[in-house]
């Protein structure tokens, strides 16, 4: 028998509750559902779950109290936002508190899924991506340590440090879109607020260093109004 991924999933309007909870347990998530921050941490410190899904405006412990207290204690575990706290500043307080996904009601029940699905697959192999030290995209191979890329005649191109850990993200998420937010907190770790152009600029220069057609690119693509993604064969 299968071993079901579980899910603590925590919101206090029961119709939208029991629907997220069906869905869930239709694609074969184990759900445990509950209606305040209280329970949510209590279940927590008892059970072992893959994936926190937390509203933010519920009663005894608001969402991102939830969050900070379950990061205390476990930094591993993913945690999704889902509320209907829909501002920027929003967003950035969910990230800072230790999300790695936010997304805002009302939403489509098909990319609550999909984002589920992306989360635990991305918790169960995130031992393996802490180990990348290097990678190969045609025949330059980047080095993470050192912030070095090898050009296929054997010289080398220094990167900055912010090149080779944006390189680092969008290639551990290989094929998935990652958000200008989730790149703010990675890479700039909110020091400063880059502007969409100057991430494109990032992306623009990836393509000089690893393109055969700069205009047509095959690894590194903007996704508008979404953000950021590699793709590669590897």
């Amino acid at each position: 028998m299968i071993n079901k991924q579980r899910i603590l999933l925590m919101e206090d309007e029961e119709h939208l509750l029991e629907a997220i909870k069906l869905n869930l347990e239709m694609e074969g998530f184990f759900v445990r559902a509950v209606t305040d921050g209280k329970k949510a941490l209590k279940v927590f410190k008892e059970e072992k779950f893959n994936l926190i899904i937390l509203d933010v405006m519920v009663p005894e412990i608001d969402g991102f109290q939830v969050a900070e207290t379950i990061r205390l204690e476990n930094s591993e575990v993913p945690i999704m936002f889902l509320t209907a706290k829909n501002t920027s500043e929003d967003r950035i307080t969910g990230l800072k508190k230790g999300a790695d996904d936010y997304l805002t009601k009302p939403f489509n029940l098909e990319e609550l899924i999909l984002r589920v699905n992306n989360l635990i697959k991305r918790s169960m192999k995130g031992d393996d991506l802490k180990e990348l030290n290097s990678y190969k995209i045609g025949d330059k191979t980047i080095y993470f340590n050192s912030y070095e890329l090898k050009n296929e005649d054997g010289t080398i191109t220094p990167l900055t440090k912010k090149e080779t850990m944006l390189l680092k993200l969008l290639i551990e998420r290989k094929n998935e879109a990652v958000s200008r937010e989730q790149i703010l907190e990675t890479v700039w770790n909110y020091d400063v607020y880059p502007s969409t152009r100057t991430i494109d600029n990032f992306i623009l220069t990836f393509r000089k260093y690893f393109e055969p057609d700069q205009k047509n690119p095959i690894y590194f693509h903007s996704i508008r109004g979404v953000g950021y993604k590699f793709t590669d064969a590897n």
